[in-house]
């Protein structure tokens, strides 16, 4: 056997090469319970803090990662006092933080996209029970209008909402009322067309991507136990 083939050595080395490899594919196909999961959007509570928003509507979660490249850590500190020369944008968030502590800057604006992405999704499907809770009272109004407009014509709205540029917060106020009114502003790419009852295309262009600019501002009462934010005003930047 000094001079043989070493079939079994061969044999043997191979079992345990075998053996290494299985342990190390269910080592490295396991989770370890350590990877980070994508940002969570809670559209109820919008503007409050993650751990202080309400949990009785879970449904209204969903994924939407930050992506106004602001690193967290140079965010304001609205619990800070305004300076004498701060704008009137910092002294109406600091006056907001005042009579709502969970109030923050950033899951505002994490939760505005959120708002803006099912408003524009939930507007071009005639999806009245999405925008309902969403909308003041005569905003919605005005889409349910429009909805119906444009169903009685047997018209239909094809609506892709290609990504949100920017969602930047330009105004903040408390009212006399104790109402906490933000004003964002919302930069998007968006496909939109709106096809008769024969699919043809009467307005807009299912080909074109369009850049919109839009001023929506929120509104809650901070008096209020209802965490939810309402859609009170829109416009078109000029």
């Amino acid at each position: 056997m000094g001079n043989g083939f070493p079939i079994f050595e061969i044999v043997i080395f191979g079992m345990i090469a075998a053996f290494l490899i299985l342990r190390l594919r269910n080592t490295l196909g396991r989770r370890t319970g350590h990877e980070q999961e994508h940002p969570r959007t809670r559209l109820d509570g919008l503007g409050t803090k993650p751990s202080e928003a309400s949990d009785e509507r879970g449904d209204n979660i969903i994924d939407l990662p930050a992506r106004d490249g602001v690193m967290r850590d140079e965010m304001p500190k609205d619990d800070m006092p305004p300076a004498e020369d701060a704008s009137p944008l910092e002294r109406g968030l600091y006056a907001i933080r005042q009579v709502d502590p969970g109030f923050d800057r950033r899951g505002f604006a994490d939760g505005a996209r959120g708002a803006y992405e099912m408003i524009v999704n939930g507007f071009a499907a005639g999806d009245r029970d999405t925008l309902k809770p969403l909308l003041a009272q005569k905003v919605y109004g005005s889409f349910a209008a429009a909805i119906d407009a444009r169903e009685a014509a047997n018209q239909t709205q094809e609506t892709t909402l290609v990504g949100i540029k920017q969602a930047e917060i330009v105004e903040a106020e408390l009212t006399e009322d104790k109402v906490a009114e933000v004003t964002v502003k919302f930069v998007s790419s968006m496909i939109s067309a709106t096809k008769d009852s024969e699919g043809r295309v009467i307005a807009g262009d299912p080909n074109d991507v369009n850049t919109l600019t839009e001023i929506w501002t929120f509104a809650r009462d901070t008096r209020s136990s209802d965490p939810n934010w309402e859609l009170i005003a829109t416009r078109s930047a000029h």
